[in-house]
């Protein structure tokens, strides 16, 4: 935190996913007015512009209710962006020396990022049954599932600049243990309204540390 470029990817990463959750917000809210009417009339009631006038009041309320749901596949697509430099800030300031990296091509980063953010979108779907039957322990289905799908991508994503593919995919494999708990450690406070903003870019620093202790020769 006291290095000048990670704050200000910090602060470009908290921008980013505060402009992503407000726009989803508003078009659920959109959504809403359209199928509702709530700027027109309802036969045998008449005007209900006080439900609209409702809505937008409870928008702030809403917001923070979404980001708990949204954060995961937004910090996904955040990170996709930002992964570079915040890897790079972190790694220059603690692990100087390193030869350069090789990051993913454009096209491959985008498939790998297509592909995860289907399996996040349909495990999370599918885990809605789940949180319906064993409500009183839904949180810790949400913070496991997705813990444990954030920690392998997130991973993946740091490794593969150093290792390659095939070798990130075996690190993986030998510390899934240790890798999952990270990534739950990371989903917990993605589920707290506005403390989530500043986890994204915090969690892949968390995960180059990671890497680079279980690796014994991050160079490759």
């Amino acid at each position: 935190m006291t290095d000048p470029r990670f704050r200000r990817v910090l602060a470009l990463g908290v921008g980013l996913s505060l402009t992503l959750l407000t726009i989803t917000s508003f078009g659920v809210f959109a959504m809403l007015r359209g199928v509702l009417g709530l700027d027109g009339s309802v036969a045998l009631i008449g005007p209900i512009g006080w439900a609209a006038d409702l809505l937008s009041g409870a928008s702030v309320i809403a917001l923070l209710v979404l980001s708990v749901f949204l954060m995961v596949p937004v910090a996904t697509a955040i990170i996709s962006l930002l992964l570079e430099r915040v890897v790079q800030a972190v790694e220059d300031r603690h692990y100087p020396g390193l030869p350069p990296a090789t990051p993913l091509p454009f096209g491959e980063a985008l498939m790998d990022l297509v592909n995860f953010l289907i399996v996040l979108i349909a495990a999370n779907v599918f885990a809605l049954l789940m949180y319906a039957l064993f409500f009183p322990v839904a949180p810790f289905i949400f913070w496991g599932l997705n813990g444990y799908l954030m920690g392998r991508e997130y991973f993946n994503l740091v490794a593969m600049r150093r290792l390659g593919r095939p070798a990130a995919k075996a690190l993986r494999q030998r510390h899934a243990g240790k890798i999952w708990l990270a990534g739950t450690l990371v989903a917990v406070p993605l589920s707290v309204p506005l403390i989530n903003l500043i986890i994204p870019i915090l969690a892949v620093a968390t995960f180059n540390h990671l890497f680079h202790r279980l690796a014994p020769d991050p160079s490759g």
